[in-house]
């Protein structure tokens, strides 16, 4: 009896065993294919050309504009190709602390395919006003996306930021970000006194002209984000190249000069009783900031950077 009870016991050891063994190979075979599948995943992005499938997490990614650096660079990756203008000075140092090397691919204007196409990219992010046209020689190279930059007004910049984070396979990374980057949004917000009444006025001030940015462009809606108001309200152009007389009509109370050169049209205006007469010239309340910062880069860290700038000009002191 004890021989037949000892028998019924190795067996179902055995049994028991054999059974925990299938089970740990099932988990495992199933641990293997969810990873697998995670990196052969294939999602479709939608942007301004159409829709681009894109499979797993893409390694090697070139960027066409300053604001496609900042989105990845949010996003905690380094590009390996950027369309610099030939000029890494233009990567603005919060930027550039938080990216590795790259290669320069020439020009935002004229990129090189060339170039390009031998970094043998998983991902290009390109430009809709300027990047259109080569839409389909960029597709031939690599999974190509076209996005709102050059004409893109702060939401745009933030809408395109979300695209760019859905291509990475990086959505729940771009929400922590995004959330992270409105309560800095609001926190700025908070600097801003209620009762602001004073109107600003962002340009690009060169040697060829001054051209104002209006409330619809990226940095004038951003200011408009905080409470700010802009100086000019409307017109057909974002970016519009004004004379002194226009510029005394709408007679701004703070100016935020971008420059481009140790020469431009405001040094020849500076001898001129109708400049002297602007409000924001009276009250010395011109500012010289980084055309880097305030123009060519248009994401979620320069944004925070530009504001954290005009705070600082409007209010430090008072």
């Amino acid at each position: 009896m004890k021989k037949y009870t000892s028998y019924i016991a190795l067996l179902f050891l055995v049994l028991l065993l054999a059974a925990c063994g299938s089970e740990d190979e099932g988990d495992q075979q199933e641990s293997s294919s969810g990873e697998d599948s995670g990196e052969q995943e294939t999602r479709v992005v939608e942007h301004e050309m159409g829709e681009t499938k894109i499979s797993g997490q893409p390694e090697k990614v070139v960027a066409l504009e300053f604001s496609f650096v900042d989105n990845l660079a949010s996003l905690g990756v380094s590009p390996v190709g950027i369309a610099d203008d030939n000029d890494e000075e233009r990567i603005i140092e919060p930027i550039r602390e938080k990216i590795g090397d790259y290669t320069s691919v020439g020009t935002r204007k004229q990129p090189s395919l060339e170039v390009i196409s031998s970094l043998e990219p998983d991902l290009i992010i390109a430009d809709m006003q300027r990047h259109k046209d080569i839409y389909d020689q960029l597709s031939d190279i690599a999974p190509t996306i076209i996005l709102p930059s050059l004409a893109a007004d702060y939401d745009g910049i933030i809408d395109s930021f979300q695209t760019v984070s859905t291509a990475m396979g990086m959505e729940d990374k771009g929400e922590e970000v995004l959330a992270d980057h409105k309560e800095k949004m609001e926190e700025l917000r908070s600097q801003v006194p209620e009762d602001e009444d004073r109107s600003v006025l962002p340009a690009v001030v060169a040697d060829s002209g001054y051209f104002a940015h209006n409330m619809e462009s990226y940095t004038g809606s951003l200011l408009e984000s905080i409470g700010l108001k802009n100086a000019i309200q409307s017109g057909d152009d974002r970016y519009n190249k004004i004379n002194l007389e226009q510029l005394v009509e709408f007679d701004p109370d703070v100016m935020f000069h971008m420059s481009s050169g140790d020469q431009t049209v405001v040094t020849e205006w500076e001898n001129n009783d109708l400049y002297q007469d602007i409000s924001a010239v009276e009250n010395g309340e011109v500012h010289e900031v980084d055309r880097n910062m305030w123009s060519r880069f248009r994401g979620l860290i320069s944004s925070e950077k530009i504001l954290e700038d005009a705070v600082q000009y409007l209010y430090e002191g008072r």
